[in-house]
This record gives C-alpha cells, sequence and structure tokens, in this order.
C-alpha cells in the first residue's frame, strides 16, 4: 500500500498542518499515526516543535521563520507549509516499516453502580440489559488508549461494545468527580480530574490517573491498554486509601 497517496493534510493556521491516515476509529490506523509520531521524532526537520497523535491523524506544530531559514533536511524550496508537507510526505513513506511495540496493560478497578455510578441504570434501560449485563460487556474488552486530551490524564480509548454504546446527556453535568468512568456514543473513558462533562457516568475508580509529580503526568500513555475490573464497595474503600 502506498501510504504516500493514502495520506490527506490540510494546513491548520500558519504554523500547523493535520496529517489524516484514514476514517473512524481503527487500531491499525492508529498504529501508522504513531509510528509517523515516532519517526518524526527521532528525524524532526528544523523548527519542528511538537506533534499530537489523535484517532487518525497527527497534528505538526513547527516555526515558519525556523523552517523558512533552514536549508538543510528539505528537498524543495518554497513556503514553508510547502517544505513540511513535502517534508512530511517522504517521511510517511517508511511508517510501516517500524515494528510494532506494546504498551502496557493498566487494570483500572471500577466500583460501578450506585452514587459512583449514576447513569448505570440508564444505560442498561437504553439498551433492554441488566445492570449485571453492562457491567459484563464492559468490563470484558481490552480498550486501546488512542490518545491523552480534552483534560489533563483523559484517556481517549477504543473498543467499546455497541451493544452498550449509549448517546451524551443532552444537559451535561456542571461536576463530575475524578475517577468518574462514562459511556458517550461509542467511547468509554475515566475523568482524572472534577469537570464539566456529558458522558453516561456508571463507576468510578479508586486509582489516580493524572499525576502531576509524576513525568510523565499521566498513568496512561498512548498505546496502552486498559482493563476495567469491577470490585465492591469494600474494595473501593481500601485502594482509596491506600493511594492518598
Amino acid at each position: 500500500m502506498n501510504k504516500k497517496k493514502a495520506l490527506t493534510i490540510k494546513a491548520l493556521g500558519d504554523s500547523a498542518i493535520m496529517i489524516k491516515l484514514g476514517e473512524g476509529i481503527d487500531p491499525l490506523i492508529h498504529q501508522q499515526v504513531k509510528n509517523l509520531s515516532f519517526l518524526l521524532n527521532e528525524q524532526p526537520f528544523d523548527g519542528f516543535i511538537e506533534s499530537v497523535p489523535a484517532y487518525n491523524n497527527l497534528t505538526v506544530y513547527y516555526s515558519p521563520y525556523k523552517v523558512h531559514q533552514s536549508k538543510i533536511g528539505f528537498s524543495v524550496t518554497g513556503t514553508p507549509i510547502e517544505k513540511v508537507i513535502d517534508y512530511m510526505n517522504t517521511l510517511a513513506e517508511n511508517i510501516s516499516e517500524i515494528p510494532v511495540a506494546g504498551g502496557n496493560l493498566v487494570h483500572i478497578p471500577v466500583l460501578y453502580g450506585g452514587e459512583y455510578g449514576p447513569d448505570l441504570k440508564i444505560v442498561a434501560d437504553t439498551h433492554g440489559l441488566s445492570i449485571e449485563e453492562v457491567i459484563a460487556i464492559h468490563t470484558e474488552p481490552e480498550y486501546l488508549v488512542y490518545m491523552i486530551g480534552f483534560a489533563p490524564g483523559f484517556p481517549f480509548l477504543g473498543g467499546l461494545d455497541e451493544r452498550i454504546a449509549t448517546p451524551r446527556k443532552i444537559t451535561p453535568r456542571t461536576a463530575i468527580a475524578p475517577g468518574s468512568v462514562g459511556i458517550a456514543g461509542k467511547q468509554t473513558g475515566v475523568y482524572p480530574l472534577e469537570t464539566p462533562g456529558g458522558w453516561q457516568i456508571i463507576g468510578r475508580t479508586p486509582i489516580d490517573l493524572f499525576l502531576p509529580d509524576m513525568s510523565p503526568p499521566s498513568l496512561l500513555q498512548a498505546g496502552d491498554k486498559i482493563k476495567f475490573c469491577p470490585i465492591t464497595s469494600e474494595e473501593y474503600e481500601q485502594q482509596k486509601k491506600v493511594n492518598k
């Protein structure tokens, strides 16, 4: 497959471009996104600032002035954006040659339902399932962490079973507690900090995802996998004390 032809690149202002490698939420496409990000960080062009991977695209930030001034590493002359696009097209030809590195498997304990999962029954009723069936379906897969964003440490996950995919709330909550596990459409995730949000909250974990004193300050990284594990209220309180 010719990766160069598969790319769709568009400008984001005068100092960033977005490189799209496919459509939808697909682990194979995301692996290419990660490979391209890895290559760029290993072989940066003069003026490169950072790259931000997402589900199916990579955003590349750069200094137009440095790119314009540089005569090293670029095979074309022209405007900064033309030079960067040509560089990324060339780099992308090698993304399939990178060995696939597996991330960590992180087990996330969750107390489902009750005051910590007020929308669990809504999810169950929406799909004609029992609460026990929703929990079983939610804890069955290993979820791939596609990216960290929205809030520090917030994991965007792929792999939610469509049997429990549930739309966001029409009216978002003004505050969702840290550790809350929710569903929004075909996504599931964990709120690392207290923020507003419209996700259907089905449980809460005692594990801290945002670790400001650590480097990087996130328990999870793109490429990791999550396995949710149901726990009792007693186990929740015990683990919460350990994490203090």
